[in-house]
């Protein structure tokens, strides 16, 4: 028999691609691909972590205003759902490796629809803001007109430096910009006397607060609490695609002790996002909180 008619028998181990020599190459070479996408992502995430750090270092009452505006327990729901979704994307790497395509197959359902969750809370979260009127973006609040039958003046909203914590107030945004009425924690910090300088200047005019420019220092704060919780909920809606792929290979039985290398680098990527939203979370929602006691 010549060597060429005997290469079709060669073994050929499942998964193998064909430019590489044996599985540990290509389980090599795929790890480090993924470590290497995962390198460039946090360094991508570090950027925005870095602008957060260093706003909110210049304006802390301003940040602190707007993260106490935030619904800690919606934040902390998803923090818990993105932890038992990393505790099924693990339990999916292990019945992976043990060739149970069963548990396979239900551990990505519970991971997808713990995903879903985490996208739902969010919609509510964005939809609250869009009523509030504090989405940063002029014209995307909701619109909502003066009434004309009302009292003339009774509609109007109470200057900035007039509102309590939490008071009522009557929301008119005929043009839907942003809004923002709350400078009570600008009174208790002057109080205290731990005002910085900077913010000294960012907030007041003429020796009084002004709301038009501590309004401004409150959207840089909503400003960046939408570009990362967006970015973050844009990876977590690629890791729900990933896991329907993952989902259709694994139910046709395409992993096993042999192969598992695709379900373990998806684990990996799901895993860096639910780490993500570990900082996002006290960032955004929990520093400051201390200042309404």
């Amino acid at each position: 028999m010549s060597s060429h008619a005997s290469d079709k028998f060669v073994y050929h181990e499942p998964g193998l691609q064909h430019q590489f020599e044996d599985m540990k190459q290509q389980e090599e070479s795929v790890s480090i691909g993924m470590w290497m996408f995962l390198v460039q992502e946090i360094m991508f995430f570090g950027g925005l972590f870095t602008v957060y750090l260093v706003f909110r270092s210049k304006y802390p009452m301003a940040f602190a205003a707007g993260s106490n505006h935030l619904d800690a327990f919606w934040g902390g729901l998803n923090t818990l759902v993105l932890i038992v979704s990393s505790l099924t994307m693990a339990l999916t790497v292990y019945y992976a490796q043990k060739g149970n395509r069963n548990m396979q197959v239900v551990l990505i359902l519970l991971t997808m629809f713990f995903g879903a969750v985490f996208l739902g809370v969010k919609a509510i979260e964005y939809t609250s803001k869009y009523e509030d009127g504090l989405v940063p973006v002029a014209g995307l609040n909701k619109k909502v007109k003066e009434n004309p039958n009302a009292e003339h003046g009774a509609a109007q909203a109470k200057p900035c430096y007039e509102m309590g914590h939490g008071a009522e107030h009557t929301y008119i945004n005929p043009r839907g910009e942003f809004q923002w009425v709350d400078c009570s924690l600008v009174k208790v910090a002057e109080k205290g006397g731990f005002l910085t300088p900077e913010e000294k200047i960012g907030y007041y005019s003429n020796g009084d607060i002004d709301a038009d420019k501590f309004r401004d220092k409150v959207r840089i704060f909503y400003w960046i609490y939408f570009v990362m919780t967006g970015l973050h909920a844009l990876h977590m809606i690629v890791g729900i695609g990933l896991m329907t792929w993952l989902l259709w290979t694994a139910w046709k039985g395409t992993y096993s002790h042999d192969y598992f290398a695709p379900v373990e680098m998806s684990g990996l990527y799901w895993h860096f996002v639910d780490i993500v939203w570990i900082f996002l979370f006290p960032l955004l929602y929990l520093l400051g909180r201390h200042f309404l006691h």
